[in-house]
């Protein structure tokens, strides 16, 4: 399976919600996401592997988080 990288607007107001978002990449570590970015600055998420980006942006939203957008960027 080929790497892909996912990026991910996503509305977070402060430091628990770029935690949430942060500590629900990180059970899927193992499960096709190699590395992920969480930044609460610039409402972003970037997220590395080979899972798929549905997969990938239902994980995101299971933790109550609004995806205003999301793109493959390679």
């Amino acid at each position: 399976m080929s790497e892909h990288t996912y990026q991910y607007e996503v509305k977070m107001t402060c430091g628990g919600c770029s935690g949430a978002v942060s500590r629900a990449l990180d059970k899927l570590k193992g499960q096709g996401v190699e590395s992920y970015e969480v930044s609460l600055e610039k409402q972003e998420v970037i997220v590395r592997g080979t899972a798929e980006y549905e997969f990938v942006l239902e994980k995101i939203k299971k933790t109550g988080k609004e995806v205003v957008s999301g793109r493959t960027v390679s």
